[in-house]
């Protein structure tokens, strides 16, 4: 497959995996499946930003596109890290390699390919492929919110078609937003802690990380005997989903909580930004369609709208998930050069 106009490659940096896309000026992706290649993050900055370079050779073998006709490169990594791509200096579970810490993965990036290099989070770029997907050409005039469940909680806010990234690069960190406990928290059930520091926040319930070390073992002493009993709470939290989807009760407790967690964020972002439309992902999105569903209408059921907010708000899962980074990097790209 080949193409004689301008394009952008949009890379999406995992902690195994780079998966990479190619897209045309007509707003074609030429890759309709994941291309991946080792990401080698563990190996430091070095040899990381040598697996993108290849990562990007290879996806232009594969599309028959010439290096000439590229014009930008879309990055996302996991987070934190600055709005220009600078990984936290106080390290990342994704970019734990001492040599990380305060790099400028963006520019050194850039420095290698020899081209402008757009750097987005993971969230913000799965938000952004959402957004485009849902509004099609509306999408320049449509505002949203994505929360997208996974290890932790990511997201992304989105207004009049664009990433909003903040001064620091850290808007749409929604799973750090603490959301009110009255009625979710059942009877006895300690106040949940999530690895940044918070108590409560929206992470601590709607996350795998969340399920292994708040829901899951208050839920366990509820239903004594339970299979999961005795299991390593590690192996057991990875369980859950299956076992919801199959109808289990103590999985559907667990999810039901999540979800109601994730309608109280939303309530706040409904009071905040009020978008068009609200989007979530993440391994329910990979669930059978029943159980997705009552995951969605729960969430729904849960975020307090304004009898004006009702009818011009939707609530939509994010496709294309395990491909959603890389295209929302691509598309980030492509909209720089577009406003420049």
């Amino acid at each position: 497959m080949g193409t004689t106009g301008p394009v952008v490659i949009g890379l999406d940096n995992g902690g195994t995996s780079n998966n990479a896309t190619v897209l045309d000026g007509a707003g074609r992706f030429l890759v309709d499946r994941m291309v991946e290649t080792p990401s080698l993050v563990r190996e430091g900055p070095d040899v990381a930003v040598a697996a993108l370079v290849r990562a990007t050779d290879n996806i232009l073998q594969l599309t028959g596109v010439a290096r000439d006709r590229v014009l930008a490169v879309g990055l996302d990594t996991p987070g934190p890290a600055s709005a220009d791509g600078v990984i936290s200096r106080a390290g990342s579970t994704n970019f734990a390699h001492e040599a990380w810490r305060g790099y400028d993965f963006r520019g050194a990036l850039e420095e290698r390919l020899g081209l402008p290099v757009v750097y987005n989070n993971d969230g913000n770029a799965a938000a952004l492929y959402a957004h485009h997907v849902y509004f099609g050409a509306d999408a320049p005039a449509m505002s949203s919110v994505s929360a997208i469940i996974g290890t932790g909680l990511g997201g992304g806010v989105i207004e009049r078609g664009h990433v909003v990234r903040g001064a620091a690069g850290m808007a749409g960190e929604l799973g750090h937003i603490t959301i009110p406990t009255d009625g979710l928290l059942r009877g006895g059930q300690p106040m949940p802690d999530c690895n940044c520091g918070l108590s409560g926040d929206a992470e601590s319930f709607a996350s795998l990380t969340g399920i292994e070390k708040n829901l899951l073992p208050y839920w366990l002493d509820q239903f004594p005997g339970h299979d999961l009993t005795g299991a390593p709470m590690g192996k057991a939290a990875k369980l859950v989903r299956g076992l919801g989807e199959a109808g289990d009760p103590l999985a559907l407790k667990i999810f039901e909580q999540q979800a109601i967690a994730l309608g109280r964020l939303f309530t706040i972002a409904a009071n905040f930004t009020d978008p068009s439309a609200y989007f979530i992902g993440g391994g329910v999105v990979e669930a059978a369609p029943r159980f997705r569903e009552w995951f969605l209408d729960t969430v729904r059921a849960h975020t307090m709208l304004r009898e004006e907010q009702r009818p011009v708000t939707s609530f939509s899962l994010v496709p294309d998930l395990d491909m959603a980074g890389a295209r929302g990097a691509a598309l980030a790209a492509m909209e720089t050069l577009t406003s420049a």
